[in-house]
């Protein structure tokens, strides 16, 4: 190892994990040959050392499984490269069910698959024991095989990308500990440790456990818990010879694979056990836990039922090894929105080694280039709330996500736990009238209204489905409320206002006063950072609405580049309450509650007004496809607005109803339809984007506008009336896969399942295609456009 560090790198790598070897690799094989990195005690002396190691394909997203693929390419090829042995064993993965519903999310897997080109197949019971003898089947109802999965061994792996990195000129430092993170107007400019200072251009924290408190220097939020996490090793027993597949029982918590000779059983119990971040000091060098036999003994019954020979085998040890895990399950990756240059590769939630590769890659792209290698936004730092970085709320949170790992993917899913962070300002009202919330951004918001009881879980017919369909008949043919409260505003004020939003926008943001306008932001790629609506208020005033978890995102988006700029951007998401009045009642109801002024206002327009005397900002827009206003008011305002339009007949309504709506309309939106892979020729919103001044973006939509759209996107209307899609299912014609479904719904007024999506044919409407949900096939047909009204009369319609 080197003995003395540089004064300064380019990059600075904290932490000598599995996602602290990559980058550094990554980022030398980018040419950042200058790059180093720091470790406390001994390289992968934190969790990598104990991993179990299993790499696994598919995820729950296209490149969230792109990335493991990358991962598994790499591991399976390093050792050619650094002469480095990796213990890359291909011997694939066997996924149980033993209940129906656990049977049908086996079989989406597999669906997902097969749009993911990772090969899967649906085996039986009697199958599944020929690839695992050991294993007990009598109440196994089906399997997925996948072959291509496999494992490696965690230190090996490390050790051939430390040797690849340096060979490209990188160096590390262990025993070295990181005492601070230097700033200088919002900027990296150095790394403090017990060796020195090096001063660098940027800091990548990898450093798993204690990210959090590494982010904390550079006073970052980086919202990550420590959990105890579990498996048993035995010694050898009669029936294993040489390797086997990964078997998963994830009805019984389980992932069960041989280790020499004997059985590793580990798992992801429902609720684990959070670990007080005191105990995890810098002392904790590979480190473990005490065995914990009465946590683990309900985990371990369910092992000897899967596995009989596990009574008579010999025990080594319950291994207790830590892990970190975020607020919702999956990890951090990208630049912080607190400070320019500071880079997070953390909260791997025990996926760090199929991951890492795969990860490590991305973040040295990310760092090099500026951008992750292709779309990864829901791994996106930012979007966590600030409220989700409380201790409190980790500590109760991250034992519920360890348990949700084995869960069944139903829809509509809730968290038990860190619920209530965030209240609306109608709450109480909400709750009143029978609302079930979701959390998004910490908010609590009303999913729909009426419920007597929980939700089930079921991929079959939601038992929401008529209170939902209420909802929508209401905007649909009265009128109903849509809370969009929590939704980001931004004030742009000053003097170069509209210049500055003419450069960061696609869309026009020259037009007066009054006006509204929605324009995507993209990048200089000409793909999505994001989409939103803004008013102007004034020559100098703006007022632009985000998206609920894209507040920080694109507020920090919007402040770095509005360096030489007159301008002052200002989060006052709080201030103000939205309310969505919307339907053929609209009308009637605004002259009822005092502000008949409301219906002069045209469509795409915003104007004042005073609803039971309290002042209003309305915008003359729609989401849901029918007649209406957003309506902005000061929060401490929106309970004497709100009671005056549901006394004047306007009934509330949640998301499912508004996301219904929305489907049926074919408006996109980010993270589903639009995000970072995606341009506005392929989202079908070219005639958005076609001002002639420049705009960052502009270069490239106008090379892609040349070259064509790879794949647009479409509205799939199915047949079936039962058929009931989840989203990312592949679609087929004449027995080959030409997209997938995005976003889905019941459209309650076609009286159809639907969905939006993506396909790579020509001349797509009218086209008669499957979509294959859970191995079904169901027939339906492309549109281009919405499935409900087309031209979109009802929204536009004079209000009277």
């Amino acid at each position: 190892m080197p003995k003395s560090l540089p004064s300064h790198a380019s990059v600075v790598v904290i932490g000598g994990g599995i996602m602290g070897c990559s980058t550094l690799y990554h980022l030398a094989k980018m040419g950042v040959s200058d790059a180093i990195l720091l470790e406390r005690n001994k390289l992968t002396s934190g969790t990598t050392w104990h991993s179990a190691a299993q790499v696994r394909a598919l995820r729950h997203s296209r490149n969230l499984t792109r990335m493991i693929q990358y991962s598994v390419d790499l591991y399976s090829q390093l050792e050619q490269e650094t002469g480095q042995n990796v213990g890359w064993i291909q011997k694939g993965s066997l996924s149980i069910a033993t209940t129906p519903d656990r049977l049908t999310h086996v079989k989406r897997q597999e669906s997902l698959a097969h749009a993911y080109g990772i090969d899967a197949t649906s085996i039986s019971a009697a199958e599944a024991k020929e690839r695992w003898p050991l294993m007990n089947t009598d109440d196994v109802l089906g399997a997925v095989w996948s072959p291509d999965d496999g494992r490696v061994s965690p230190s090996d792996v490390c050790a051939a990308l430390i040797k690849g990195a340096k060979n490209r000129g990188a160096k590390v430092f262990e025993n070295t500990g990181v005492t601070g993170i230097l700033t200088k107007n919002g900027k990296i400019t150095g790394v403090e440790t017990s060796q020195g200072t090096v001063m660098c251009d940027a800091v990548a924290i990898c450093a798993g456990l204690w990210s959090r408190e590494v982010a904390g220097m550079a006073k970052a939020e980086a919202p990550l818990q420590p959990c105890e996490h579990f498996y048993l090793l035995t010694k050898p027993i009669d029936g294993i010879t040489g390797n086997m597949p990964t078997l998963s029982d994830h009805d019984s918590h389980l992932y069960i694979r041989d280790d020499s000779g004997g059985l590793l059983v580990g798992c992801f119990e429902p609720m684990g056990k959070a670990i007080d971040p005191a105990i995890l000091d810098e002392s904790f060098e590979f480190g473990l836990l005490a065995e914990d036999w009465d946590h683990f003994e309900p985990m371990m019954m369910n092992a000897l039922h899967r596995l009989p020979a596990l009574e008579t085998a010999e025990v080594k040890m319950l291994l207790n090894g830590p892990e970190s895990f975020t607020p919702d399950g999956t990890f951090m990756l990208g630049e912080a929105s607190e400070t320019k240059g500071l880079f997070y590769g953390c909260g791997m939630n025990s996926v760090g080694m199929a991951s890492g590769g795969g990860a490590g890659m991305n973040l040295a792209h990310c760092i090099v280039h500026g951008h992750t290698a292709y779309d990864l936004g829901e791994t996106d730092a930012k979007r966590f709330a600030p409220v989700y970085n409380r201790i409190e709320h980790l500590m109760a949170r991250a034992p519920e996500i360890l348990g949700t790992h084995y869960e069944i993917a139903y829809p509509g899913r809730q968290l038990k736990t860190a619920r209530d962070l965030k209240r609306l300002p109608l709450d109480a009202q909400y709750r009143k009238a029978g609302a079930v919330m979701t959390q998004t951004y910490g908010w609590e918001r009303p999913q729909y209204f009426g419920a007597s009881n929980p939700p089930a879980m079921t991929f079959g017919k939601p038992d929401w489905f008529e209170n939902v369909k209420l909802e929508v008949m209401a905007a649909h043919e009265k009128a109903a409320i849509f809370d969009a409260s929590p939704f980001g505003k931004i004030e742009v004020q000053g003097p170069d206002a509209e210049a500055f939003l003419q450069y960061v926008c696609a869309g026009n943001m020259g037009k007066a006063p009054g006006s509204v306008m929605y324009t995507a932001i993209l990048n200089s790629r000409g793909t999505y950072e994001s989409d939103i609506t803004a008013q102007r208020i004034a020559p100098d005033h703006y007022r632009l609405f985000v998206g609920t978890n894209a507040i920080k995102r694109d507020l920090s988006w919007f402040t770095r580049h509005s360096e030489g700029y007159d301008v002052t951007l200002t989060d006052s998401t709080e201030d103000y309450a939205v309310l969505g009045l919307m339907g053929p009642e609209a009308a009637r109801i605004a002259r009822d509650v005092g502000a008949p002024e409301l219906n002069d206002i045209g469509y795409f327009k915003v104007g004042p007004a005073h609803i039971a005397g309290k002042h209003v900002r309305a915008m003359r827009m729609s989401y849901v496809g029918e007649a209406g206003w957003e309506i902005t008011c000061k929060t401490e305002n929106v309970g004497v607005i709100y009671d005056a339009l549901t006394k004047a007949g306007a009934t509330p309504a949640g998301l499912f109803a508004q996301t219904s709506m929305r489907v049926e309309k074919g408006f996109c939106a980010m993270g589903h339809e639009l995000d970072s892979d995606t341009t506005p020729i392929e989202a079908r919103m070219d005639g958005m984007c076609k001002k002639t001044i420049d705009y960052i973006g502009k270069t490239a939509v106008d090379q892609r506008r040349e070259e064509g759209a790879k794949a647009r996107v479409i509205t799939l209307v199915l047949e079936d009336e039962t058929a009931v899609p989840l989203g990312h299912e592949p679609i087929y014609l004449n027995g080959d896969i030409i997209g997938h479904t995005t976003t889905t719904a019941f459209g309650y007024r076609i009286g159809k399942p639907i969905a939006l999506g993506y396909v790579h044919i020509d001349q797509p409407d009218g086209i008669a295609v499957e979509l294959d949900i859970a191995r079904e096939m169901y027939k339906g047909r492309l549109m281009v456009g919405p499935a409900f009204d087309p031209k979109g009369e009802r929204m536009r319609k004079a209000q009277r």
